[in-house]
């Protein structure tokens, strides 16, 4: 989503960074080309001329123009404002607050926004979120009559993420559907009641009349305005509108992994002074997140996102299989199977370019990945091959000669050319492996990097939930060995 953005302050800050000094001019010439990527990005005049303006006053500070090293400086002081531009400030950890469900059940939750915005996902999402991160009992209600087949909708969302729905009675209005849902809400002992409210495709009276009525038979511990990325400038404008009428306690963005230029994101915050507490990344119900301030500051800077990165792979790869794995390597029984699983793993846990996108350094590997068309199509054609030999070819790929490489092509509609990279890749790592071994494996060569028990590729010690800040599941903690190589190849 922050692509161009961080594109064009990347490119400032190269410059800042190959300069040995900084006068107080090259600040303020850096400061006027952020303001410009900013404004490009859609965000919100007066937001971007406030922040320009706080890191100007720092960045021309004596600590600054005489530091040695005055353009990482320069860069530190803009993303500790990119964070507070995003609310970091709200929570020390740069963490968005979590939802207010410390009330007497059943704590409501109220879905509002324009029509379109996503609310009826949105509010499957964070059920299920709810239910499967915090163990809450869930209830929804679409109070959406307006709309054809809305309350329909969420029936379904309500099936699929294992979450039970208010039943539908034709012709009931919001109101009296906001009271019965809260009556059996109480019946049923549910922790967290979410309404799912009516949208317009504009902010009209009749819509916050609307809205105001439902809040107040409900009393919402949570009223979350859904805002759609993609809107661009309006969606601030829409924010604005809602602020005023309509108490709010967060925002949630849907649609956070498309190619939005980011300035709903950079300026909601500031315009409706409530915290960005979800992001929508995909169309899938367990495709949000709590949105974390300080990480997207790091990925539009283009420093990556190592937490994130081990938080998805600690939630997509078991525990017992990696072990499993860890020790079939270190005997050097590395084959194709096991390779498969790991092309599988990083399919699940979002493909080539989401990986390079929250690695440090990766960048420019991502971009190169675009210019050669390689995408996570790759990943599918890799796996293909794989899948197109036989039980015995994948356990001993010496068995691959000329005539069982064609049959293995043509099987995965492939070339010999990328059934022998395939092996190829395959040989690097059992050459690895063997290296490592007689390093004295994992532990010996991260003791040999000085990195303990976070282990090479692993996250920085002390990441949230993972002892060391590694990957539960394999010696020293860090990343498989051979995914780590494939990344760097890619």
């Amino acid at each position: 989503m922050f692509d161009t953005l961080s594109d064009r302050l990347n490119n400032v800050f190269d410059r800042l960074r190959g300069r040995g000094a900084l006068a107080e001019q090259d600040v303020r010439d850096a400061m006027r080309e952020v303001r410009v990527a900013l404004l490009e990005a859609d965000v919100a005049l007066p937001v971007a001329r406030d922040f320009i303006a706080r890191v100007t006053e720092r960045a021309v500070g004596q600590e600054v123009l005489k530091s040695v090293t005055p353009g990482q400086q320069v860069i530190k002081i803009v993303n500790d404002e990119l964070i507070a531009m995003l609310g970091g400030e709200d929570a020390g950890a740069g963490e968005a607050p979590p939802l207010n469900l410390d009330v007497r059940p059943p704590a409501v939750v109220m879905m509002v926004g324009l029509q379109g915005s996503g609310k009826t996902t949105s509010t499957a999402k964070i059920a299920k979120l709810l239910k499967e991160k915090q163990g809450k009992k869930a209830m929804m209600a679409s109070l959406d009559v307006n709309r054809p087949a809305a309350q329909e909708q969420l029936a379904v969302l309500g099936e699929q993420a294992g979450v039970a729905t208010l039943p539908i009675v034709p012709g009931q209005q919001p109101v009296d559907i906001a009271k019965r849902a809260l009556e059996s809400a109480k019946l049923q002992n549910v922790d967290v009641l979410l309404l799912d409210t009516a949208g317009r495709l504009h902010v009209d009276e009749a819509l916050m009349a609307e809205m105001k009525a439902v809040a107040g038979v409900s009393t919402p511990a949570e009223v979350l305005l859904v805002v759609d990325s993609l809107t661009g400038q309006d969606a601030v404008n829409v924010a604005q509108s809602f602020t005023d009428e309509v108490p709010l306690t967060g925002v949630v963005l849907t649609r956070m992994d498309g190619d939005a230029r980011g300035g709903a994101a950079l300026s909601m915050r500031a315009v409706t002074g409530k915290p960005i507490k979800f992001a929508g990344t995909g169309e899938k119900l367990d495709a949000i997140e709590r949105f974390h301030p300080a990480r997207v500051a790091d990925r539009i800077l283009g420093m990556g996102d190592v937490v994130s990165l081990v938080e998805k792979a600690a939630e997509t790869i078991k525990a017992e299989e990696a072990e499993e794995l860890a020790n079939r390597m270190m005997k050097g029984k590395f084959d194709l199977n096991d390779l498969r699983k790991q092309l599988q793993q990083m399919q699940n846990m979002g493909g080539l370019g989401m990986l390079a996108g929250m690695m440090p350094g990766m960048k420019k590997a991502k971009q190169a990945m675009a210019g050669a068309n390689m995408d996570d199509k790759v990943l599918v054609h890799m796996d293909a091959i794989i899948g197109s030999m036989t039980a015995k070819e994948r356990a001993n790929p010496a068995l691959l000669n000329a005539k069982r490489k064609k049959r293995v092509a043509a099987g995965s509609g492939t070339s010999v050319q990328e059934v022998n990279k395939i092996l190829k890749m395959h040989q690097e790592m059992g050459r690895a492996m063997k290296q490592i071994r007689k390093m004295g494996g994992m532990k010996g060569l991260a003791a040999m990097f000085g990195m303990g028990g976070g282990g090479a590729g692993g996250a920085p010690s002390g990441a949230p939930g993972l002892p060391g800040g590694g990957m539960p599941g394999l010696p020293g903690g860090q990343l498989p060995p051979e995914m780590q190589d494939f990344l760097k190849k890619k």
